[in-house]
C-alpha cells in the first residue's frame, strides 16, 4: 500500500512539473525597434517581419522597454541576473568578465526542476553557467562557418550563423532535452550586430527598393552637446568601405579578407556575385560628400535588413515546431533584443547613448490563456524585469535582491498601482569603441535627463514636443523645474539601485589603447 502511495506522490509531483510553462527566450543582438514591423514605422513596408509580428499579433506589443545599459554584454548580464551593471559586475565589454558564480535566473529555474539550455551568441567572458546544455559563439561569433564552443570543445559549423543556431535550438527541443521537465531555452542570435553579413539566400534582398532615409540622416547636432558631437560612430566617417560595407577595392588592412576565409568556394562565389557588380558601379560612380553618405546608408540598411529577414525566419520556424508538436499552448514566448540600435537616425549607427532609438529595445510576448491577444503596454518596463517575469511565470519567488519587477501582472491584464513611473540608466564604457561619454540619466515616459559626467555636461528633453530629441531644453528656464525634479529622482533612484558614488572612477581605464578614424574612407 505504501508503495502505491508513494508512486501516486511521484505521478502527481512529474504532472506537477509538467503543467509549468515552457519558455522561449528568443534573443538579437542589435535589433531595433525600427526594424520591426509591428512597431510601424519608415520601414514596416520595405522590409516586414511577420513572424516577429505574430507573437504580437497574439501577446502584448511592449512601446517603451528601456535598457539599463545599452552596450550587449552589460545587457545580458542584467537579463540573467535581474540587476544593474554595477551590482551584477559587467559594466563594459572590454574590461569585464561576467561572475558566473553569483545568482542568475537559469540557476533558480533548475531548482524547480526546469531543464536550461542557451545556444548561441554568450558574449559574456566567461563560461555559462546555471545551463543544463549549452553552444555558444566565442566572442562575437562568425555570421559564415562559426564555431561554438561547448562543454566538450570548440567544434565549426557549415552554414549561416542564424540558420545555425536555428538548427541547434530545434534539434534540441525535439532530440536532447528531457520531455518529462519543463524547459527554458534562449536562443541567442548574433544577427543584426555589426558587420551586418547576410544569409547566402538573402545577399541581394531589397535590390530592387530605395530604404527611406530617416530625416535626421544628415544631423548636425547643433542643439546638443559635446557628447554627440565628439563620438566616433556615424555612417559618414566610422562606417568602413571594406569590412563594414563589403568594398574589396577597400581593404587595405585585411579586414574584409579575413572575414571571407571562413567562407565555402560555393559561399564566396554568392558572395562576389551579388557585391562585385553593385561595388563596380560604386566604382566607376565615385559619389562624393552627401552622396557617398546616401549610398553607405543604402548599403549599410540592406545588409542590416537581410541580417533581421533571416531572424525572422528562424521565429518562424521555432514557432512552427512548437504549434506542430503540441507545445504552443504551454510555451510562453518572448523576442528581445540586447538594446535599439541606430538605423541611420542622427547620421549614426551602433547604440550606447540614452537618446531613444538606442535606449529602447523591442519586446513582443505571447502566452496563450494569459495574455489577451494584440495587446499594447506603454509603462515602463526593462531588462531588468526579465529575470523576476521568468521567475513568476515558473511558480518561483522573486529574490528580494533583484532589483527589476515582474512582467506577469501585466501580461494578465492586471492594474499595477505601484508600477515604475521613472528608470534609471548608466553607461560606463569611455574611452571605447565609439567613444561616446559615459552618462546617467532618468526617464518618465516624457522627460529625459542625461548627465555626461566626465565632461559636467546635462541635457534634457522633453519627447512630446521633441521625440527625435534634437533640442537640449536643460539650460531653458521654462524648463527649471523639470530639472529640478528630475534631478531630485535621479537622486532617489541612485540611492534605490545602491549606485555606490565611487563606481564612476571604478570604471576608468585611461591607458587602454583605442584606435579611431580621423577622415572619412572614401572617395577623396
Amino acid at each position: 500500500m505504501k508503495k502505491i502511495f508513494m508512486c501516486v506522490l511521484a505521478a502527481f509531483a512529474l504532472t506537477a512539473v509538467a503543467e509549468k510553462p515552457n519558455i522561449l527566450f528568443i534573443f538579437t543582438d542589435d535589433h531595433a525597434t525600427q526594424a520591426v514591423s509591428a512597431y510601424g514605422g519608415r520601414l514596416k513596408d520595405v522590409a516586414p517581419t511577420p513572424h516577429l509580428d505574430s507573437i504580437a499579433k497574439e501577446g502584448m506589443l511592449f512601446k517603451r522597454c528601456m535598457v539599463t545599459n545599452s552596450i550587449c554584454g552589460p545587457s545580458r548580464a542584467t537579463i540573467l541576473t535581474g540587476k544593474y551593471s554595477h551590482l551584477n559586475g559587467f559594466m563594459t565589454n572590454e574590461t569585464t568578465r561576467f561572475d558566473g558564480s553569483q545568482q542568475t535566473f537559469p540557476k533558480l529555474l533548475q531548482k524547480l526542476g526546469y531543464q536550461t539550455s542557451v545556444i548561441g551568441k554568450w558574449h559574456l567572458g566567461s563560461e555559462p553557467t546555471g545551463f543544463d546544455h549549452w553552444e555558444v559563439l566565442p566572442g562575437q561569433g562568425s555570421y559564415y562557418n562559426p564555431d561554438f564552443k561547448t562543454p566538450n570543445g570548440k567544434i565549426k559549423v557549415e552554414g549561416y550563423c542564424t540558420e545555425v543556431v536555428t538548427d541547434k535550438a530545434l534539434k534540441w527541443l525535439h532530440q536532447q532535452r528531457d520531455k518529462s521537465k519543463p524547459f527554458m531555452l534562449m536562443m541567442q542570435h548574433k544577427a543584426p550586430h555589426r558587420d551586418w553579413s547576410p544569409a547566402i539566400k538573402y545577399l541581394n534582398a531589397y535590390d530592387d527598393v530605395t530604404i527611406p532615409e530617416p530625416d535626421t540622416l544628415f544631423d548636425s547636432y547643433e542643439g546638443r552637446g559635446r557628447a554627440a558631437k565628439e563620438q566616433d560612430m556615424t555612417i559618414h566617417v566610422t562606417m568602413q568601405m571594406a569590412s563594414d560595407l563589403k568594398v574589396k577595392e577597400f581593404d587595405r588592412k585585411g579586414r574584409l579578407a579575413r572575414k571571407l576565409k571562413r567562407m565555402t568556394p560555393e559561399q564566396l562565389k554568392a558572395w562576389d556575385a551579388a557585391y562585385g557588380p553593385k561595388n563596380a558601379r560604386l566604382i566607376k560612380d565615385k559619389p562624393k560628400g552627401k552622396d557617398l553618405i546616401r549610398w553607405k546608408y543604402q548599403r549599410y540598411l540592406k545588409d542590416y535588413l537581410r541580417c533581421i529577414k533571416s531572424v525572422d525566419e528562424s521565429a518562424g520556424r521555432v514557432l512552427k515546431y512548437l504549434k506542430e508538436n503540441d507545445l504552443e499552448k504551454n510555451t510562453v514566448v518572448i523576442y528581445s533584443s540586447d538594446q535599439g540600435f541606430y538605423l541611420g537616425e542622427h547620421g549614426w549607427f551602433d547604440k550606447r547613448f540614452m537618446y531613444d532609438e538606442s535606449y529602447r529595445t523591442p519586446l513582443l510576448i505571447k502566452w496563450p490563456g494569459k495574455v489577451k491577444p494584440g495587446s499594447i503596454n506603454s509603462q515602463l518596463v526593462s531588462n531588468l524585469d526579465f529575470a523576476q517575469t521568468f521567475l513568476e511565470i515558473a511558480g518561483a519567488e522573486q529574490p528580494k535582491d533583484m532589483q527589476g519587477m515582474s512582467l506577469v501582472p501585466i501580461l494578465k491584464g492586471q492594474t499595477v498601482q505601484n508600477w515604475r513611473k521613472t528608470h534609471y540608466y548608466h553607461y560606463y564604457e569611455f574611452p571605447g569603441w565609439h567613444m561616446v561619454q559615459r552618462h546617467e540619466g532618468v526617464y518618465d515616459g516624457r522627460y529625459k535627463l542625461m548627465y555626461f559626467y566626465d565632461i559636467d555636461e546635462w541635457e534634457l528633453y522633453d519627447l512630446h514636443s521633441d521625440p527625435k530629441e534634437m533640442k537640449n531644453q536643460y539650460n531653458n528656464p521654462e524648463f527649471a523645474a523639470e530639472v529640478k525634479r528630475l534631478k531630485e529622482e535621479l537622486n532617489s533612484l541612485r540611492a534605490e539601485h545602491k549606485v555606490p558614488e565611487n563606481v564612476i572612477k571604478d570604471v576608468s581605464n585611461p591607458d587602454k589603447k583605442y584606435v579611431f578614424n580621423d577622415k572619412p574612407e572614401g572617395f577623396e
